[in-house]
């Protein structure tokens, strides 16, 4: 099995609007997905399948995880983006993936917030809102 590759946001962005296999896989939490916003891929003509890594509240890992995959139609054909907050869980969630059969496996660097900024906050130094790229509300 080969290593999950780091691929930027707006490389990512560009793949979703460019393949047609392309998929990107949202693993926060739904909290995460409730009150921070999620990617808008309405523009590629797509959407975010949102497959949570880890549980909430117990944030125990999502022991379904591959299985969740597959009931979303994902095929070892797809190439599959892996995103989180900021590129630790979306690490491990590819990682598994390409584990359970999906080779075209991908980590989006910095995920959507990215690391906090000097006074502590996300969303401004680097990630999927840093760069600008399209999400909302849900």
């Amino acid at each position: 099995m080969r290593g999950v590759p780091d691929i930027s946001p707006s490389e990512t962005w560009r793949a979703l609007r460019e393949d047609p296999k392309a998929v990107l896989v949202d693993v926060r939490t739904d909290a995460e997905w409730n009150f921070v916003g999620v990617p808008d891929l309405a523009e590629a003509g797509k959407e975010v399948v949102l497959i949570p890594w880890q549980l909430y509240p117990s944030m125990q890992v999502n022991a379904a995880f591959a299985e969740h995959l597959r009931k979303a139609g994902l095929t070892p054909e797809h190439r599959l983006y892996f995103i989180c907050r900021s590129g630790a869980r979306s690490l491990a969630a590819a990682q598994t993936a390409q584990a359970a059969g999906f080779p075209e496996a991908f980590n989006v660097a910095d995920g959507f917030e990215g690391p906090v900024d000097a006074e502590g906050h996300r969303g401004t130094v680097a990630g999927w809102k840093a760069e600008g790229l399209p999400w909302r509300q849900r």
